[in-house]
């Protein structure tokens, strides 16, 4: 976040945010680099890069469905540091090794907001271990927040307004356009920010 906007203070249990005071507040939108992993060695450089830190913010992108019953797995991963934001396209290039050795890594936090359906979806495409994986929406519940979908905490946490404009084009297509490049980075941003947030507030202490 910039470091001159202003944060609401800290929900009270049981508070809310309504429609119409979302759509009031400013869009965000991830501002920093953003990496497309398109080769092997875009791949070892994401992951030493994403190895030098603490906390990433984390997110999934899949072609959207229009039947039910109908599923498409994931084909885009995202995840955002410090530095940078790096974006995997998984249907371009095998990324599994190194995904892998991100997500199962101890060491590193990995923020989602409802990571479980994004890391099954994952799971069925290539095995690995899930280690510091961090739920936001779960932590705000067990605050007492009602409301724990990603737009509703980003509203009440960092002020802002995180838009679904770009969900359901599609992600499996040859290159991604620049609106999808910021959407899905701002989406993996915003997981990291509310875990510091959230951190800054108490809500990771036991």
């Amino acid at each position: 976040m910039d470091p001159e906007t202003a944060v609401p203070d800290a929900p009270v249990e049981g508070r809310t945010i309504s429609h119409e005071e979302l759509m009031c507040q400013p869009v965000l939108r991830y501002g920093g680099p953003i990496h497309v992993v398109e080769t092997g060695a875009g791949l070892k450089r994401a992951l030493a890069e994403i190895r030098r830190e603490r906390v990433v913010g984390f997110d999934t992108e899949s072609r959207p469905t229009f039947r039910k019953g109908q599923f498409h797995p994931p084909s885009l991963v995202q995840i955002a540091g410090s530095r940078a934001a790096y974006l995997f396209p998984l249907k371009r290039l095998n990324c599994s090794r190194t995904l892998s050795a991100i997500f199962g890594d101890a060491r590193l936090v990995k923020a989602g907001v409802a990571p479980g359906r994004d890391l099954i979806d994952l799971r069925r495409s290539f095995r690995f271990e899930r280690r510091s994986v961090v739920d936001i929406g779960e932590v705000a519940q067990a605050r007492g927040l009602k409301q724990s979908g990603m737009r509703n905490l980003a509203g009440m946490f960092l002020g802002g307004r995180v838009t679904k404009g770009q969900q359901t084009t599609n992600w499996a297509q040859a290159r991604l356009t620049p609106n999808q490049m910021v959407y899905a980075a701002t989406d993996a941003w915003v997981c990291r920010e509310l875990y510091l947030h959230f951190e800054e507030l108490g809500y990771m202490d036991a």
